[in-house]
């Protein structure tokens, strides 16, 4: 058995195939596991939750892990070992999610592209149809990560505490959301995963998309991502597309398609889930 696995740091999903690419098990779904902020520990209690996990646990034999966190060497060496440790009969690959990405929405296999990731958290790489170059060492949620999910939760708790949302807007937050301070707080500061739990609020813009105070928004964020994470590769746009996976990026097409054209750049392709088509690029690599 051969788990295919795309995880942010919110949730995973978990493709089972056998070796000529047949599905053996339905998705399988787990919380985030983005060893950059979390412990071995708590990786290895994630996994064991899953009770298909843990029957299947001894007739796996490969791993290919792309995940948020991965792109540094002390983190995928937390990772693979905490995978190991559940895993013993299985081989194991580990690489950042931007790869998932790229074979995602690449339309060829030495495809040269950008390749954009707009989920929970954000990134930016260039994929010269062989290898990856990034050129902006991301620092993390509360640092960087603009347009990303947590980037758009943060920028609505902020313009509900200011008074900055049309009154409308802001009774329809607040009514969907717990907007007690405290309660903010309790999961900004005391609770696992800060970045995931300001993603949450993301999804409000998508069903308030009629309010220009909600495309304003979007547009502001997908500005700052390209000016500073796109643009690094101003000679590679000359020549070739930017492509877009993550759910943010999904649900922004139109956004970003404009900001495209303000910036000057060629909007590629479109992938909501990258599983799909990580599933689709190993199979053939069987």
């Amino acid at each position: 058995m051969i788990l295919i696995v795309d995880s942010g740091s919110t949730k995973s999903d978990w493709i089972a195939v056998d070796s000529h690419g047949n599905q053996l098990l339905e998705k399988i779904r787990t919380k985030g596991l983005n060893p950059a902020i979390l412990s071995e520990k708590k990786l290895k209690k994630i996994i064991k939750n899953s009770a298909e996990l843990k029957e299947h646990k001894k007739s796996v034999t490969h791993i290919f892990f792309y995940g948020a966190g991965c792109g540094t060497e002390k983190p995928v060496a937390l990772l693979k070992s905490a995978l190991q440790d559940i895993f013993v009969n299985a081989k194991i690959e580990v690489n950042e999610d931007t790869m998932a990405a790229v074979y995602a929405t690449i339309n060829q296999d030495d495809e040269a592209a950008v390749v954009c990731i707009l989920g929970t958290g954000s990134n930016c790489s260039y994929y010269n149809g062989k290898e990856l170059e990034q050129r902006v060492v991301s620092l993390g949620y509360s640092v960087m990560d603009d347009a990303s999910g947590n980037y758009f939760g943060r920028q609505l708790i902020r313009d509900y505490y200011f008074n900055h949302m049309p009154e409308d807007v802001k009774v329809a937050f607040g009514s969907k959301f717990n907007m007690e301070s405290d309660y903010i707080k309790y999961n900004l500061y005391k609770q696992a995963n800060p970045n995931a739990y300001l993603a949450n609020f993301a999804e409000f813009m998508f069903l308030h998309k009629d309010s220009q105070y909600t495309i304003n928004l979007i547009k502001k964020g997908i500005r700052l991502f390209a000016e500073n994470m796109i643009l690094q590769y101003k000679e590679e746009l000359k020549t070739v597309p930017v492509h877009f996976a993550g759910s943010i990026a999904y649900f922004s097409q139109d956004e970003i398609k404009e900001v495209a054209d303000e910036m000057g750049f060629k909007v590629g392709n479109f992938e909501r889930r990258p599983i799909e088509g990580l599933v689709s690029f190993h199979t053939k690599s069987l």
